[in-house]
């Protein structure tokens, strides 16, 4: 078997059409041939060619319908219908669905018959090197997402080691900063290990397969708001859930779209706001979960409503540290379980959030 050569299989039961495009074409191409549908697919299972021509009107199998059968299976050859009869609807029809790349009428013409062999190739080499590029594209994607991960992960040792050395200072008071510098080191520390996180968070939610188990929303908005009140002890949360039926749904990823929100409700609140406030609340269904998040924050002007989910995307209207892509992985957890977001937001007042996720509790078996 050449490897240069475009290799054709012919399937059709008149055996003078099999001889004639034989003697036509075999200089040209190398030639399998076959007198059903049947004896096609065996030679299939034996030999890769990269263009099948097949006879409209046979027994048993007509050349749409041994198209079909194998568009699945064996996506990549390109597909030529022979016909002698106007079967226009039948034909119509496996084009629309991409059963067949073009017809031939019989008796074919050589030339026509042979432009169409030639462009039918071009289009399998195309197709050919457009999926090893993409291919090559995904390895190359795939080892620099996991070099990005590990990396992130390596980074964040030295990051708590700063830390910790910037905390034994103050337990201690060796080190005298009128200055405040430790203070600036600190913030600047936090907003990368932030920003880290971000990025681990990102990975793992591109990456790990998606699990259901039970959820109590009661004890999950407990563990966020305990994890972010330290961050502004002034900050009043309001919690009220409402789950008199079992959640089932991917913890992991719930929990990063609690975070994420409630780290930016607590984020960009108002310095002068005299009772700043966070409101949880989570309604339970036999279907589904309803999560609203409203604070009342310094808001998002409405023409940048649009954009706060694309990535490192930063509102101009505040001057607060953020990565820019915490309400992306939002979005991307939330197209992984299948749920949805909405958002309303008056500038200066605050912002609401309102998720909807399925509730997988009523497929468990």
């Amino acid at each position: 078997m050449k490897e240069n050569r475009i290799r054709i299989l012919y399937i059709d039961d008149e055996i003078h059409n099999l001889n004639a495009f034989k003697a036509s074409f075999r200089r040209s191409y190398e030639i399998y041939t076959a007198t059903s549908a049947q004896e096609g697919k065996t030679l299939l299972k034996e030999i890769m060619v990269h263009i099948i021509i097949a006879d409209q009107k046979m027994p048993v199998s007509t050349g749409v319908e041994f198209f079909n059968e194998i568009k699945d299976t064996l996506p990549d050859p390109i597909r030529i219908l022979l016909t002698g009869y106007t079967d226009v609807e039948d034909i119509i029809d496996a084009i629309n669905k991409g059963h067949i790349y073009s017809y031939i009428k019989k008796p074919w013409d050589e030339h026509e018959l042979h432009k169409t062999i030639n462009n039918a190739y071009e289009i399998y080499r195309t197709r050919k090197q457009l999926r090893e590029k993409i291919e090559e594209l995904e390895k190359t994607n795939d080892e620099l997402n996991r070099f990005i991960y590990s990396t992130s992960h390596d980074l964040r040792s030295p990051l708590m080691s700063v830390l910790g050395i910037i905390n034994l200072s103050r337990l201690d008071n060796s080190v005298v900063d009128p200055n405040g510098y430790i203070n600036m080191v600190e913030t600047c520390v936090l907003k990368l290990d932030d920003f880290i996180q971000k990025i681990i968070e990102y990975y793992r939610n591109s990456r790990l397969e998606v699990e259901y188990e039970k959820i109590d929303f009661r004890n999950l908005l407990n563990d966020c708001i305990t994890a972010f009140k330290p961050q502004n002890t002034d900050i009043r949360f309001e919690t009220q859930v409402d789950q008199a039926v079992d959640f089932r749904g991917d913890t992991f990823r719930i929990s990063v779209i609690l975070n994420n929100l409630i780290s930016n409700a607590v984020k960009y609140q108002k310095p002068e706001e005299t009772d700043p406030m966070v409101n949880l609340s989570v309604k339970v269904e036999p279907h589904k979960a309803t999560i609203n998040i409203r604070d009342n924050g310094i808001g998002i002007l409405s023409e940048h409503l649009n954009n706060i989910f694309k990535m490192f995307f930063r509102s101009k209207n505040n001057n607060k540290p953020g990565s820019g892509i915490g309400l992306y992985i939002v979005k991307e957890a939330l197209s992984k379980i299948g749920g949805t977001i909405n958002v309303e937001s008056k500038y200066g007042e605050g912002t609401q959030f309102e998720i909807t996720i399925p509730n997988r509790n009523e497929f468990d078996t």
